[in-house]
């Protein structure tokens, strides 16, 4: 008996009707074929027809079954689902965070949700031309492997002990309570240019600040301007690397009432939402662009997508939506407290 599978021929249905009127049995008419007795089985079962096999009807029905799908594609190109995924794709989501919100939005109709995997099948089986390119320009392309990190000419600051990341409230590590950031700068084309990235470590909130200049008084101004349209209950601690632009971070706590601690040098692990941060940005503001020329109104605007954005982290939650939950629930409680 052969071990490679090959369809039910029309003369073997033909032999499996005469064998069954002649009321033979399974494993009789399966020797004979060289099958084994469950195809024969499957094939009896799958193609009754008035309590008796029709291998005329069987070959036919066969023969309909290879040209049609038994599955018909959930996210065809011509669907309204493709559509609402290619616009998510568009705005910058990721096929993960798309399949996620996809089971939020339509909770009760599992013909609406896709898998990640299924997303990027669709994109890569797409045929070869423009809307292709298109489609594979949204995903999130990486480098093939990690680049060192250019070295600065600029001697790295060295801060008081008292402001080392070690010192820092234990809530600031059990990520409870909003109100604590990581900050950092990225750098544009010859580190002429430059955005300080500030993230808020519960919620992942991101807000960006425009610096005229890559210099500590830029740092300062830009990120005392940004910081102070949030509400003062979230503005406790910011955790920043060791460089040079935060060299006036004692008049940030002055004019944001923030506590700056310093992370370790060459330790970014230590500041770990912001430089996730930072990656996702560079999918906005690839390296090598001119940040002076980028307004603030843009870059708030990335911002306003990475904060509506589903995050694995937040159990697929908008940041903009935790720390909008964090602040009406700090509100009902000071109501509570003041009756």
């Amino acid at each position: 008996m052969s071990t490679q599978y090959n369809h039910l021929s029309t003369q073997e249905r033909v032999t499996i009707m005469v064998m069954l009127f002649q009321r033979q049995p399974l494993r009789a008419i399966a020797a004979l074929l060289g099958r084994h007795p469950s195809t024969i089985s499957r094939e009896i079962r799958r193609n009754p027809h008035q309590h008796h096999y029709d291998a005329a009807q069987a070959a036919s029905r066969a023969q309909q079954l290879r040209q049609v799908p038994r599955r018909q594609r959930r996210l065809s190109p011509d669907s309204e689902l493709f559509q609402v995924v290619v616009e998510m794709l568009r705005i910058g989501w990721s096929p993960q965070q798309i399949a996620r919100r996809l089971r939020s939005i339509w909770p009760g109709q599992p013909e609406r949700h896709v898998s990640h995997e299924t997303i990027y099948l669709t994109i890569y089986a797409y045929p070869r031309g423009e809307l292709k390119r298109q489609l594979v320009s949204y995903l999130r392309q990486g480098n093939g492997k990690r680049r060192k990190r250019t070295q600065s000419n600029v001697r790295r600051e060295r801060y008081p002990a008292q402001l080392s990341i070690h010192l820092r409230p234990p809530e600031v590590t059990d990520r409870l309570v909003p109100g604590h950031w990581e900050s950092d700068l990225i750098m544009g084309a010859n580190n002429r240019s430059a955005v300080a990235t500030m993230v808020e470590r519960t919620s992942r909130y991101v807000i960006l600040a425009k610096l005229e200049a890559p210099t500590a008084e830029a740092a300062t101004e830009a990120i005392v301007r940004e910081m102070s349209r949030m509400a003062p209950s979230l503005l406790k601690t910011m955790t920043h690397d060791q460089g040079s632009e935060m060299a006036r971070h004692a008049e940030i706590t002055a004019r944001t009432g923030m506590k700056i601690y310093f992370a370790d040098p060459h330790s970014p692990w230590q500041r770990g939402s912001n430089e996730n941060t930072n990656g996702l940005l560079r999918q906005y503001l690839p390296k090598g662009t001119d940040l002076s020329l980028v307004t603030q109104a843009r870059l708030d605007e990335i911002a306003d997508l990475l904060n509506t954005r589903p995050r694995q982290t937040l159990g697929w939650k908008f940041p903009v939506e935790v720390l909008v939950d964090y602040l009406q629930l700090s509100a009902t409680n000071k109501l509570e407290t003041i009756n």
